[in-house]
């Protein structure tokens, strides 16, 4: 009677390990999701995303996973004042985000912009110090884009915001992965991605090899997008927990509003 006991014991034991396990699991799949502040960005971005994305044969949920890596899920200073959430570099012809002096919070660690923000800190607390000429496109519009006026305009402005959000990502999938690019680990990733649509359909560009492969395909290597090693890893990183994937899938296949779509696991 006693070893029948035990024995009793140790399934129930063993069965609830195997729950935990699963359920920590679980817990682990779209752990990005957490975040109200990666919600918050990808919320935005993601429907002009998509779109762009479909427009000009690219993997959408690549694209999201780059510009929320790039950005910090929007929050990095120069992309919240230009808009350039791909962090892209400007050409002759585009403006530029000049070298600004702003201060560091102690207290919150991070720079300061925004000069609502900065008057409520006490002087003890700043640091200010010249921060250098960015060398990114500056996405505001004409009149401000490429000066020092109205650093905070988009943050407090949800449209211009938009628009300088979609054009950003228009430019990064005419201007950089393009067949007439000079940088070969572009042009290349357009002629590939322009092959699989012609042999399949826009569907493919839904797919997670396809998005991974694409990611793999324009960095990681000299004369690319980031030349790091490790750049394709934290990017497919990004896409794997956010569940970006499967959000752009259940966005334009199951016709889901975001926020039906980012609840599910």
């Amino acid at each position: 009677m006693l070893t029948k006991i035990y024995n009793t014991g140790n399934i129930r034991y063993i069965v609830l390990s195997i729950l935990l396990t699963i359920s920590s699991l679980d817990a682990n799949v779209y752990s990005y999701r957490k975040y109200p502040h990666v919600k918050k960005f990808y919320k935005e971005i993601t429907p002009i995303a998509i779109k762009i994305a479909k427009e000009h044969n690219l993997p959408a949920a690549s694209l999201l996973a780059i510009a929320g890596l790039e950005s910090g899920y929007g929050r990095g200073y120069v992309c919240q004042i230009t808009g350039n959430i791909m962090s892209l570099g400007a050409f002759k012809s585009d403006h530029e985000l000049p070298a600004l002096t702003l201060p560091y919070s102690q207290s919150e660690q991070k720079i300061l912009f925004d000069k609502n923000e900065i008057k409520k800190h006490v002087k003890a607390d700043l640091d200010y110090k010249k921060r250098h000429k960015s060398l990114k496109k500056d996405y505001r519009p004409v009149g401000y884009a490429g000066s020092v006026k109205n650093l905070e305009l988009l943050k407090y402005n949800k449209k211009l915001r938009c628009q300088a959000h979609s054009a950003c990502l228009n430019d990064f999938a005419t201007r950089w992965i393009s067949k007439k690019s000079n940088i070969k680990a572009f042009k290349n990733a357009k002629i590939w991605l322009e092959n699989l649509v012609t042999k399949n359909n826009k569907k493919i560009l839904f797919s997670m090899n396809v998005n991974s492969s694409f990611i793999d395909k324009i960095g990681g290597v000299k004369n690319s997008f980031n030349y790091r090693k490790s750049w394709p890893k934290k990017a497919k990183q990004v896409m794997k927990k956010a569940g970006l994937v499967e959000l752009v899938n259940n966005m334009q296949n199951k016709h889901m509003s975001f926020d039906e779509a980012w609840e599910q696991k």
